[in-house]
């Protein structure tokens, strides 16, 4: 009863003359183009279905006009980095797990691009004539997930690699690697995957790649000289859940080659308490979304004791394997 996805292409009319425009309205040339004045029109446009628009995602082109570097969240480790941002050049994700906010930040489920990119380049280089930049640039989305059909990854590569001040994360849940792989390995671009138990994958990560492939490519990164960050984050309480998290581990364990891995960060379920309000009035068909969680600043999260327990079990487990200096917690 859904459309491909990618059936049809909103394209802003600013957007049309730029050349990633017309380049992606090509590689979908049986898309049905729709020209609008703005994007918000039809992204940020009420009573929109986000999951059921998620079986069939549309496209919008548009260009951001504003604020094309935001401060780092408060929800998301910095890793130790005094001026760390993020970017939205694509909003949305084409994966749909059930634990994340997207889902309640947005109406709409449609990816939205922006075309303009060489703004959002323009943006950095003017913050690093001040200071050195920590940048995740996949964020509000999985870019690297996304490459084959846009090669953003492949631009910030470029870009970082001359300019040492300059720290890119990539983080991702794809498999995807191959995307990438033909470019050498850049010092200042980290390459981050969110590795979850194979049961915790298929269960709330159900469109993501499985764990044995993201392995893969965490393997291939690594090998080819790429700083690999692992990210463990959010560990979600399971029934069960130090049996589950323990056989995956267990099985990392004689898997990874630890000592090349550049540091790992561990985290638990946390979400904006409005966006989790809203997800749970437009959806009942996930039992993650309704385990007992205090709010606290705005911030729905675990009960303290259900946090500290995790947080503790995972270091002790993690610890013995990357040291306490490249452990983030």
């Amino acid at each position: 009863m859904y459309k491909r996805h990618f059936s049809h292409i909103y394209l802003e009319t600013e957007a049309a003359r730029f050349p990633d425009a017309r380049s992606l309205i090509k590689k979908f040339s049986n898309a049905v183009v729709i020209e609008i004045d703005d994007y918000k029109r039809v992204f940020n446009r009420t009573r929109q279905n986000f999951q059921a628009q998620k079986n069939s995602m549309k496209l919008i082109l548009a260009t951001k006009k504003d604020r094309l570097l935001y401060p780092g969240s408060d929800m998301s480790p910095s890793f130790g980095h005094a001026q760390f941002y993020y970017n939205t050049m694509v909003l949305n994700c084409i994966y749909n797990c059930d634990y994340c906010y997207l889902q309640g930040m947005y109406d709409s489920a449609n990816l939205v691009v922006f075309v303009n990119s060489d703004d959002f380049f323009s943006a950095v280089e003017s913050k690093l004539q001040d200071h050195p930049v920590y940048l995740c640039i996949s964020y509000d989305t999985d870019l690297l997930a996304f490459e084959n059909v846009h090669p953003l990854c492949a631009r910030w590569i470029n870009f970082a690699s001359t300019r040492p001040d300059l720290t890119v994360e990539i983080r991702t849940k794809s498999s995807n690697y191959k995307a990438i792989g033909h470019l050498h390995a850049v010092s200042n671009v980290i390459l981050a995957w969110t590795l979850s138990p194979q049961a915790v994958t298929q269960t709330y990560e159900v469109q993501t790649p499985p764990l044995e492939q993201r392995l893969r490519s965490v393997e291939s990164a690594i090998a080819d000289g790429w700083r690999v960050r692992l990210c463990f984050d959010p560990v979600l309480a399971v029934k069960n859940w130090s049996n589950v998290y323990g056989d995956f581990l267990e099985s990392l364990r004689l898997r990874v080659s630890w000592d090349k891995v550049y540091d790992v960060s561990v985290g638990t379920f946390r979400m904006n308490g409005g966006y989790l309000s809203k997800i749970k009035s437009a959806r009942m068909d996930s039992d993650i979304l309704y385990d007992t969680m205090k709010l606290e600043d705005g911030t729905a999260s675990y009960p303290a004791p259900v946090h500290e327990e995790i947080m503790a079990w995972m270091t002790d487990k993690l610890r013995p394997l990357v040291g306490s200096e490249r452990l983030h917690i």
